[in-house]
């Protein structure tokens, strides 16, 4: 216990909560709807006025671990994003035996692992926990879990290793993640913050629980640190995760039918679904049904694990791949290519066809961009107009007037914009204390395109 009490009292100061809010949803009103045409109509509309929407806010409580005395913090990428997939506009993170929140700002983001690294501006260092290699853990080790379960901050659990390397099937998650298996208790509002070792490190990210009460039975998963540590070096170097690829898909069943491989006249290896139009993989000459049996010599007896050999090697690499074709085996070299740009709709499903970082300031707390015509294929746009907003500042009056990474600024006080150039002359003509109105166009739930009008006025610090 004395153990314990030690490690407690050095990670739990870089162990934050973390609070955000999304823009309101719609929902009615509390009052009576008439039925069109009804007697109390203009009863209604009189007092009431026209029957309309009233928003409602979504919030959601998770944790995060400090990583970077600069405000740097480690969490998950579903602790920031609401259920539809958005990513929320406000993240407020609150610190050790601190009530006063500061507002975070998303850095880079990783849906496939559901990782995330977002900051924090302190005014002072900070406390930073240590990560440590999660390949040395071993069933039987002792744990601590560290977060805010249910609200409750500063909370600290312990148990032991009891698995390793559980993967999607078993947990549910991403082809990319694999998972520490733990009875530390990890409940709701723990995800994202860190299970430790008794040496005092971070060796994963709490990230799921196998449960049918929606409360802790006694198996709880961590992301392994080393796996935690690789994406956030990239979103770090790249701002996001850059991985490779050679353009080819395949179904995990087929590697698993041994009477399958015996018809295709090996004892093991992934069978080839699908050869991407255009990829390396199609360069190469690689064909649907051939079966990779080896990669650079190493054999391969499932998907998952050529996926990880392929997607941890540098892009611009070539690699040797045996494969299985009619029973006759050969050897091809591919050429390793960014997994994001030959399959976008994987690698970019979180972000909406959005670049995931980018962009030039601009006045109120606005990042902006040029809508290209892969954005505008992505937001389902029929052809590029206005300008994408690619950030907005939390706080700022862009947030607070409810504009949202992803809108598409087409009109600024009446007036058309189609060019940043046009964004910053409108910008100019106007002054603190002004109304200012923006017609924006923003892809809606189910993916269809919707004009809202978003208007305020500007206080003093707005320009």
């Amino acid at each position: 216990s004395s153990t314990f009490a030690q490690i407690a009292k050095v990670i739990e100061p870089a162990v934050v909560n973390i609070n955000t809010e999304s823009l309101p949803q719609p929902r009615s009103r509390r009052r009576p709807a008439p039925s069109p045409g009804g007697p109390f109509d203009d009863f209604f509309e009189r007092f009431f006025g026209p029957f309309e929407m009233e928003p409602m806010p979504e919030r959601s409580l998770g944790s995060g671990v400090i990583v970077d005395k600069s405000g740097l913090i480690l969490t998950n990428y579903h602790v920031i994003t609401q259920e539809n997939n958005k990513q929320a506009d406000k993240i407020r993170v609150r610190l050790y035996e601190e009530r006063k929140p500061y507002d975070a700002k998303v850095v880079g983001f990783d849906p496939e692992t559901d990782l995330a690294v977002i900051k924090i501006d302190a005014g002072k260092p900070l406390p930073a926990a240590r990560m440590g290699n999660s390949d040395g853990v071993n069933v039987g080790d002792w744990v601590l879990a560290f977060g805010s379960p249910f609200g409750l901050e500063a909370t600290m659990t312990a148990g032991i290793i009891s698995a390793q390397n559980r993967d999607n099937r078993v947990v549910g998650g991403g082809q990319l993640q694999r998972f520490l298996q733990t009875d530390a208790a990890i409940n709701p509002g723990n995800s994202g913050g860190p299970l430790v070792s008794l040496a005092g490190e971070v060796i994963g990210i709490n990230t799921a629980i196998m449960t049918r009460t929606r409360g802790f039975e006694g198996v709880g998963f961590a992301l392994p640190s080393n796996i935690a540590i690789n994406v956030y070096n990239q979103i770090i170097k790249y701002g996001r995760p850059v991985r490779g690829s050679i353009g080819i898909s395949f179904r995990t069943a087929d590697s698993e039918n041994p009477a399958l491989l015996r018809q295709l006249g090996v004892s093991h290896g992934v069978i080839i679904s699908e050869v991407r139009s255009g990829s390396p993989a199609e360069r190469a000459g690689l064909k649907v049904q051939d079966v990779v049996v080896s990669m650079n010599g190493e054999a391969v007896r499932s998907g998952d694990e050529l996926v990880n050999r392929i997607t941890s090697t540098p892009i611009g690499q070539t690699i040797k791949l045996r494969i299985v074709r009619q029973k006759k085996e050969m050897e091809i070299a591919v050429v390793v290519e960014d997994r994001a740009k030959i399959f976008p709709e994987v690698a970019g499903a979180s972000s909406r066809g959005l670049p995931e970082q980018g962009g030039e300031a601009a006045a109120f707390g606005l990042r902006l961009g040029e809508v290209t015509p892969e954005i505008a294929r992505g937001l389902g746009m029929r052809e590029p107009h206005g300008i994408l907003v690619t950030g907005v500042e939390p706080g700022s009056f862009a947030d607070d007037i409810g504009m949202a990474r992803g809108d598409i600024i087409v009109e600024f006080n009446q007036q058309p914009v189609n060019s940043q150039a046009d964004f910053r002359r409108i910008q100019r003509t106007v002054k603190a204390g002004d109304d200012v109105m923006f017609r924006v166009e923003r892809r809606g739930p189910e993916g269809q395109m919707t004009t809202l009008f978003l208007a305020g006025t500007l206080p003093a610090e707005a320009q």
